[in-house]
């Protein structure tokens, strides 16, 4: 016997089982793809409403684009770029380094360490927006002035509280076998971090991957404070802007909400396997 999700018993081949699975099928599909095809479409459609759902595109144009790229569309998608290619590279650097610290090694006040890093995860961005720019207009010991540089948006996005953390839970399951073997066959602490524990950390370091590189695109805040001008800004930072310009319609902002979450969709794409298999592993360990 099926039994649907609404407890009733029927046989799976049931027409009214049947006409439910594929029921709640078309929601699902709906609630989930529905937004995604609906700015595709938009995107590519000369008479743009964002205000209902369309599936296909009613007067098919590239003129949309062609609107938001006068608008210095791919200006801001070159900085959106580069600064998410950057601070993701140091962001997983810095969170491989710091967790492997936290999860093979140990020292005195390693727990205080973990709680402060874990700490700045449930602090809101508006909190640190003033310190926040207080510094980057004055880098502490260099004294150096990072507003208005990409530099100034990747710096601060180099550690994440979150990437470490699920990192160094990981490295915690690795069997301390494996590292001790290695050292009685001299291998040394850099040789058995690169060589042992980072291979074994791939499913998390895909989960890192996606996560950080969500986080990192999505910042509006961030390049907010640090850029000078308007050339400076990210793509996010952009498009909101964008909306009150009455020379851009409906259309052009579709276009740019398209080209924003196409790198997002890539990312989880290429990483979908390592990311799936790293929920799966947490899972089990867990």
């Amino acid at each position: 016997m099926f039994e649907t999700t609404l407890g009733w018993g029927w046989g799976r081949r049931h027409p009214v089982a049947t006409g439910l699975r594929v029921l709640l099928y078309a929601i699902v599909l709906v609630v989930f793809c529905g937004p995604l095809v609906s700015v595709f479409a938009g995107a590519f459609d000369n008479a743009a409403d964002p205000s209902t759902m369309s599936l296909y595109p009613h007067d098919p144009t590239l003129e949309n684009f062609e609107v938001a790229a006068e608008q210095g569309l791919w200006r801001y998608f070159f900085n959106s770029v580069v600064i998410a290619g950057g601070a993701l590279l140091l962001q997983v650097s810095v969170s491989v380094f710091a967790a492997y610290a936290l999860a093979r090694r140990r020292f005195r006040g390693q727990a205080l360490v973990l709680l402060a890093i874990l700490s700045t995860m449930m602090l809101p961005e508006e909190v640190i927006a003033i310190p926040l720019s207080l510094v980057i207009g004055d880098l502490p010991v260099l004294g150096l002035d990072l507003r208005g540089t990409l530099l100034g948006v990747i710096l601060p996005l180099g550690g994440w509280g979150f990437s470490i953390f699920v990192l160094s839970e990981f490295m915690k399951e690795i069997p301390r076998q494996l590292e001790e073997a290695a050292r009685c066959d001299g291998a040394s602490e850099l040789r058995i971090f690169g060589q042992i524990i980072l291979p074994l950390c791939r499913p998390a370091i895909g989960v890192v991957v996606i996560f950080g590189f969500n986080m990192i695109w999505d910042q509006y805040l961030l390049p907010l404070i640090v850029a000078r001008t308007p050339d400076d800004y990210t793509l996010t930072v952009a498009l909101a802007s964008l909306r009150s310009d009455p020379l851009v319609g409906p259309g052009a902002l579709l276009a740019g909400a398209l080209l924003a979450l196409l790198p997002s969709l890539i990312v989880y794409l290429a990483f979908q396997r390592t990311f799936l298999s790293g929920l799966v592993a947490g899972a089990v360990k867990g």
